[in-house]
């Protein structure tokens, strides 16, 4: 079968697609003929060998796809050879097959294409987990978005609309706020201006953000910090912007703000049952026309290196699937 791999960390132009022994599932696992898999930041950085989990090289990147069940392993008994599947694998998703845990194979919500259904799992994942789970968000609060025109930025517009909340988006571009703006997004704004955060406590009346959603970190993160209310949430969900900010702690003493890690993969492999849950809930947004993955480019295998490249660079918008079958 063809595969996108990674033979060394490195830059992540040295991918190529290779023709590999396709995979087994062993007990406990499903193998999946994949139909779609979307790219994630995460992809970008373990290629590179700068995210937290260093896979054994060679290895075949992706984290998350949809597709139809090809054999199970056993034990397996909730799914079965030609279910319609999505599901979270960590890697190997950049691939015409993929194994993956079966604690991490659901089926593929009714009405979601394949395309969506590979690029829900892991961004809707983690924004519930991180606006619900761990910022305890609240109908009628304040949410700040930062990165808000990326996947998991679209996500977490989405869920904190579905949850009540009000949101305000933060994007470099006007294309990007008017695609958070589609999402559901209350107010933009520009945050590559100075003194951004004077109109997020514009926007809030003077108080500030009562939780922000921060996946870009970089010289973002102490703006959005400073703009984050008293007693409020302030969530580290990743570092887009490549810099993992120092922050000075005497802004949580002023305002008893809060620092709340969101580690959504590590979450879900300690409670699978919270994980299950959390799709479960997430799939009846869906079908309530709550929750829409925001797909806006499909790639090939052969186009799938450019692709991770442009959203390592943050140049793209929404999330990006690639067709391993063309």
């Amino acid at each position: 079968m063809k595969a996108l791999r990674c033979n060394a960390f490195g830059p992540i132009q040295t991918l190529s697609v290779e023709d590999i022994d396709a995979p087994s599932p062993a007990a406990g696992e499903v193998l999946v003929d994949v139909h779609a898999a979307s790219i994630n930041f995460p992809d970008a950085l373990m290629v590179q060998g700068l995210y937290q989990v260093k896979p054994e090289l060679p290895f075949t990147p992706g984290a998350e796809l949809a597709g139809v069940v090809s054999a199970v392993g056993e034990g397996v008994k909730h799914v079965k050879t030609g279910d319609r599947v999505v599901c979270s694998t960590g890697t190997g998703a950049f691939a015409e097959q993929a194994v993956a845990d079966a604690k991490r194979v659901i089926p593929l919500p009714d009405g979601m294409d394949y395309d969506a259904g590979a690029s829900f799992v892991l961004v809707y994942g983690t924004s519930l987990h991180a606006l619900q789970t761990i910022g305890k968000l609240q109908a009628g609060e304040n949410l700040l978005v930062l990165g808000a025109a990326g996947g998991v930025g679209i996500a977490a517009i989405e869920i904190a609309k579905a949850m009540g909340a009000r949101v305000i988006a933060a994007a470099s571009s006007e294309e990007k706020r008017e695609l958070a703006r589609q999402a559901g997004a209350d107010e933009t704004v520009d945050y590559t201006q100075p003194e951004w955060r004077r109109e997020v406590e514009r926007l809030t009346d003077g108080k500030g953000a009562d939780v922000v959603y921060d996946a870009v970190g970089g010289p973002y993160a102490e703006p959005a910090l400073r703009a984050t209310a008293w007693r409020g949430r302030y969530l580290v969900v990743g570092f887009a912007a490549g810099d993992i900010p120092k922050l000075p702690l005497n802004l949580c003493l002023l305002k008893e703000r809060a620092i709340l890690g969101v580690f959504w993969g590590a979450a879900m492999a300690r409670e699978p049952k919270q994980l299950m849950a959390d799709l479960q809930q997430l799939a009846g947004w869906f079908k309530e026309g709550k929750v829409k993955p925001p797909v806006t480019e499909r790639v090939t295998l052969d186009q799938a290196a450019d692709a991770i490249e442009r959203l390592a660079s943050r140049k793209a918008m929404g999330k990006i699937v690639v067709l391993p079958r063309g």
